[in-house]
């Protein structure tokens, strides 16, 4: 029998390959460790494996009705994957149940309105049966309404027609002289509430009121606005009204004080206290009913001359010091 002996030079490689069996120098002992590993493998128990999740991609579910130019999905030579084609809708496609569209109008209609779109008589006298039939409660307020009187602007009713003589009579009455007052500084006054009184008595409460003409204008140190004075929904007259205040927190208080003042100027062409604006009428008041007397401030100790009815004693701040042809 012959026998083949390997070489000298594959033997001494042998170890190498054993080692790095994924050499390809030995192609000869390849076999051998094939035949190993597969008496190891099979010796082995296997592992166990855990199966891996299958991802199924959704599939979309084709409507009733396509969208109005989708048609199949169609590949053209060239283009991309996922491109479609479009067709046109057909008449199936239209919904009948939707309004038509209005045609264009032609140029030769010259944007003329055809005499078939104007109102039948029957409607055009219904509208106008509707808006004579508004109440007359609603045809005076703010200007809201249709028919309304926006007080802030108007001068409905003025000098219309002439008062009662029996409220003329009440509003062109003599001053009670023990209501007239006078301010330090020397000008006679007739109390705020005085002018109420009077116009309540003359018109009943209720039939007269004051409508702003404006918005408050707040200055630096005084606050104005207007006022129309309204009676039984006549104008009768307007005024602004002033008054000063010394912080932010009486603001409020200044803005009422002006109120009053627009209403004292306000009845002054009512003829309510018209003599306030007569000079004799105040010198002679002046002279019969108050006197001038040298006060003392009760915090600064600063002394100085007013006015004061002859009936009352200067009020606080002052503090009576001498009087002058008492």
């Amino acid at each position: 029998m012959r026998t083949t002996t390997l070489p000298l030079r594959s033997l001494r490689r042998a170890p190498s390959c054993l080692l790095n069996p994924s050499s390809s120098a030995s192609p000869t002992l390849q076999p051998l460790r094939c035949a190993s590993s597969s008496a190891s493998q099979a010796a082995a128990p296997a592992p166990a494996t855990t199966p891996k999740p299958v991802y199924t991609k959704p599939q979309r579910t084709p409507t009733s009705n396509p969208p109005a130019a989708i048609s199949n999905k169609s590949m053209r030579p060239g283009s991309r994957k996922g491109s479609y084609t479009f067709n046109a809708m057909s008449v199936s496609d239209v919904d009948t149940s939707l309004p038509s569209l209005p045609s264009a109008p032609s140029s030769s209609s010259n944007n003329t309105t055809s005499p078939s779109s104007y109102p039948s008589p029957a409607a055009a006298s219904e509208f106008v049966a509707a808006v004579q039939s508004t109440s007359p409660a609603l045809q005076n307020g703010n200007g809201d309404n249709p028919g309304a009187i926006d007080w802030s602007t108007s001068f409905h009713g003025l000098s219309t027609v002439a008062f009662d003589t029996e409220v003329a009579k009440i509003l062109m009455a003599p001053l009670n002289k023990e209501d007239v007052e006078i301010k330090p500084d020397g000008i006679a006054y007739l109390p705020e509430i005085k002018y109420r009184r009077i116009l309540n008595t003359a018109f009943g409460p209720g039939g007269w009121g004051l409508a702003p003409r404006g918005e408050l204008v707040v200055g630096e140190k005084v606050v104005t606005r207007e006022y129309a004075l309204v009676v039984h929904g006549r104008f009768v007259a307007q005024a602004r009204g002033e008054c000063q205040y010394f912080s932010e927190d009486t603001i409020p208080t200044a803005a009422e004080g002006c109120k009053s003042n627009a209403l004292s100027r306000c009845c002054k062409d009512l003829g309510i206290a018209s003599e306030l604006w007569d000079p004799r009428y105040l010198r002679q008041f002046k002279k019969e009913q108050c006197r001038e007397v040298w006060v003392e401030h009760v915090v600064s100790k600063k002394k100085r001359q007013i006015w004061t009815r002859k009936d009352t004693d200067p009020q606080y701040p002052y503090a009576l010091a001498m009087r002058i042809g008492a």
